[in-house]
């Protein structure tokens, strides 16, 4: 995952979690954090 695509996800979280007109996906903000915290970790490039 580059930067772009790891920014992206984390502005996808950020809005998942934080706007008040969307709602809440659970699946899909576990998704991101999954993705987010492998990427943190150093599991993917």
């Amino acid at each position: 995952m580059d930067k772009l695509d790891y920014d992206r996800k984390l502005d996808e979280l950020d809005h998942l979690l934080n706007d008040p007109d969307v709602p809440i996906e659970p699946e899909r903000v576990w998704s991101l954090l999954a993705e987010i915290s492998r990427r943190d970790l150093g599991e993917m490039p």
